[in-house]
């Protein structure tokens, strides 16, 4: 069976791929039409008469260029190894640029020439396509009525019916990369959605196609999306792809470019916390390509074991910030530098996160001591000055009024009368 569909038009140019070869192939060899039956169209190794519309790019793929109608057909690439051969089957479909015709089209729908019916696959592609050539009948009726009953010559369908099947994509392609769902490969998505049929989409690096390239681990294609899972030992910071597409009716080829990177982290100063209260530390991805998996980790002690969320530990992932709540801080445990890491498969970085844990604050003794210490310092100056100089005191004493009627003055004068008694006495 075929493998891949691949459509070209007359006078424009196609690659045909040679997807998931081998390393390890001694030589790459392509047919058109079955290898059991033709001779090798071109060789890896093997020099055939020269033609300038055919080569052989990265020592793999096929291009041809200012195609031909005869250039129609299947092509098969074997990769040779050392003990067994692998096989890509490409169908080739060209498309005449003045009148474009229905066999051209037939074979994608793998529908007899002459007993067409409105396919179901073809409404999927092309809503209207079915309506056109039916007589705009309704989608349940449509399905079940044989083109036949209204055309009584399929093959004379107009070019403006045909036309209708043949759209190129809108936009351009759209690329992103994505970790594998192992966590240790990179994932190169192209995406070129809105024509039909399917563009071609294909990777490359450094001006290398992917698809052959010894840190491919697997290609799949989906329709209009490309994917190329790649191994990280050969990736690095700032490394470059691109996705070229191509399209049956456009004459440029648009591509989109993905840039890996490693990631880069950022958090919150050091904490404090208080025996028995709660802390939360927080960790940032400031840049990464693709997303990179946050965890966290106790210290440099044990730099493999991650904290795992549970008991007094609480992780939140929130995009790309994650935050580590430690409940009911404790001084003998919880103190110390925590280690946020942050992974892809492009490599890692870690960044120290420190906690600092103290005992609780008793806020009334703390007032108290503070009342009492100012108390004493107050009765230590009055001390200190009254020691120094008593007159001070006096000075301010004989200058506070005094009240005739006091008992200090009653006091004095009868004194001073006993005195006067004693005098004349004598």
């Amino acid at each position: 069976g075929t493998d891949e569909v691949v459509f070209g038009q007359v006078g424009g140019s196609i690659l045909l791929l040679c997807r998931n070869v081998s390393k390890e192939a001694t030589e790459v060899v392509w047919f058109q039409g079955d290898p059991r039956s033709f001779p090798p169209l071109f060789s890896s190794r093997v020099s055939f008469p020269p033609d300038v519309r055919f080569s052989l790019v990265d020592n793999s793929s096929l291009s041809i260029t200012e195609l031909r109608e005869q250039d129609e057909g299947n092509y098969t690439c074997r990769e040779v190894l050392n003990k067994t051969d692998h096989e890509h089957r490409v169908q080739l479909l060209v498309a005449s640029k003045s009148s474009p015709q229905l066999s051209f089209l037939l074979p994608a729908f793998h529908i007899p020439k002459f007993t067409w019916h409105c396919p179901e696959s073809l409404w999927l592609l092309n809503q209207h396509v079915c309506g056109s050539v039916c007589g705009r009948s309704s989608w349940e009726r449509a399905r079940t009525m044989p083109c036949s009953q209204v055309m009584t010559h399929p093959a004379s369908v107009s070019d403006h019916v045909l036309l209708l099947l043949i759209d190129p994509p809108q936009a351009t392609p759209k690329c992103w990369a994505e970790t594998s769902s192992s966590g240790l490969m990179l994932q190169l998505f192209c995406s070129w959605p809105g024509g039909y049929p399917h563009p071609t989409l294909h990777w490359r690096e450094e001006g290398q196609d992917l698809e052959n390239s010894s840190w491919v681990i697997s290609s799949s294609s989906s329709s209009d999306t490309h994917v190329e899972t790649l191994n990280s030992s050969h990736l690095s910071h700032r490394k470059v792809f691109k996705c070229v597409g191509s399209h049956v009716v456009k004459k440029e080829q648009p591509a989109c470019t993905v840039e890996i990177k490693l990631p880069s982290l950022e958090s919150d100063p050091p904490q404090t916390c208080f025996v028995g209260d709660n802390v939360t530390l927080t960790c940032r991805v400031t840049e990464s390509t693709p997303a990179a998996r946050l965890s966290w980790l106790r210290d440099i002690t044990q730099p493999e074991v991650e904290i795992q969320p549970g008991g007094r530990f609480l992780i939140a992932h929130e995009g790309n910030v994650s935050r580590l709540t430690i409940q009911n801080c404790s001084q003998g445990t919880d103190g110390g530098c925590y280690v946020c890491k942050a992974q892809n498969p492009v490599g890692l970085r870690e960044l120290f996160v420190c906690l600092t844990v103290k005992q609780p604050v008793n806020i009334v003794g703390v007032v108290g001591a503070v009342v009492v210490l100012s108390i004493l310092t107050v009765l230590t100056v009055t001390g200190v000055v009254l020691y120094y100089n008593p007159l001070l005191c006096l000075t301010a004493c004989s200058a506070v009024p005094r009240n005739a009627d006091s008992g200090d003055v009653l006091v004095l004068v009868d004194s001073e009368d006993d005195e006067e008694g004693k005098g004349s006495e004598e």
